[in-house]
């Protein structure tokens, strides 16, 4: 099973893409062949400064490591350093109806709340479909928000398939239901253009300012709470083992239940959770030749592949002649 995802470095790493994304590509790492990268690319959609792009993709990248992605288990790349997915994007381009296109969710919801609308942004899913179809992955691990764009990577390549002969391996969507949707501290879907996020790596300080200010109902305390509509039970679960989870959850059942204590019992479940990884984030921080040293490594595998399906590409819609 070949399996591929990747994660925008738009920002610091928060709660929702470790759990949509991050903690599955490092398990199925072990028993798959998995495709991981940073996706700089579909970045430039989002942030206009050259500095901060560098930074947070070199960021991300270690990020990664450090939570446990393994080079020799796996393709980790970034995806600039696979400059074939730029041309792929333009092939698969001319067989994408604007029709696709203008029906995307993530673009108009993005442009609702004011994200500036650009070229990048309402041909993203061509991009993304290019990153998926140019390695044949078979399984997409992504966010409950993210189906649809890998629907229109299957649309994408059953219409190329269809014109040109098989080509294209039609992916999968991987979404599992109990972290579909990782709510933000708003209570909506935890994203970086929302400003809701909660950083893996956040110095304690501002860790426990962001959880502390996680939104709750005005329940009073003599009175049950309902852990079904309470976000800050959503992300504590995150945590919790099942057993846990019932025990929390008979807990909001009962009277006198307190948000504040349940936000302080997750402030600290949340810093000894990462706590075993922090060292070796900073290790690599301060070794960047090294950290190059592996994503060209990455990189390099990664091309194999991708001129593999670029080449049967080129070749069918006649650009080889």
């Amino acid at each position: 099973m070949r399996i591929l995802s990747g994660i925008q470095p738009s920002g610091s790493l928060h709660l929702g893409n470790y759990f949509a994304m991050m903690k599955r590509m490092i398990e199925y790492q072990e028993n798959h062949e998995l495709f991981c990268f940073i996706v700089n690319y579909h970045a430039l959609t989002s942030v206009f400064d050259a500095e901060k792009l560098k930074k947070q993709t070199f960021e991300a990248i270690c990020d990664f490591l450090a939570l446990g992605i393994d080079p020799d288990k796996s393709y980790f790349y970034v995806q600039s350093d696979i400059p074939e997915v730029t041309e792929l994007t333009w092939i698969l381009s001319n067989v994408t109806p604007m029709g696709l296109l203008e029906r995307g969710h993530s673009y108009k919801d993005k442009k609702a709340k004011g994200v500036p609308a650009n070229h990048g942004l309402f041909a993203y899913p061509v991009l993304m479909a290019a990153d998926i179809l140019m390695y044949g992955a078979n399984l997409v691990p992504v966010g409950k928000d993210q189906k649809q764009h890998v629907e229109m990577t299957r649309d994408i390549a059953l219409k190329f398939n269809q014109i040109y002969g098989e080509t294209f391996v039609i992916p999968q969507p991987d979404i599992p239901k109990n972290v579909a949707v990782i709510p933000g501290i708003d209570g909506q879907k935890m994203s970086k253009t929302y400003g809701n996020t909660i950083d893996i790596f956040a110095p304690k300080n501002e860790l426990k300012k962001k959880v502390m200010s996680i939104v709750t109902d005005a329940t009073p305390i003599e009175e049950p709470k309902n852990p079904d509509k309470c976000n800050l039970f959503a992300i504590y679960s995150l945590f919790l083992s099942k057993d846990e989870q019932k025990l929390l959850r008979e807990r909001y059942l009962k009277p006198g239940l307190k948000y504040s204590d349940i936000k302080k019992e997750l402030l600290e479940a949340i810093w000894k959770y990462f706590e075993p990884y922090r060292e070796k984030r900073e290790s690599l921080i301060n070794d960047r030749q090294e950290v190059k040293k592996i994503m060209q490594k990455g990189a390099d595998k990664a091309r194999q592949v991708a001129s593999e399906y670029l080449n049967k590409a080129r070749k069918n819609v006649g650009i080889n002649y």
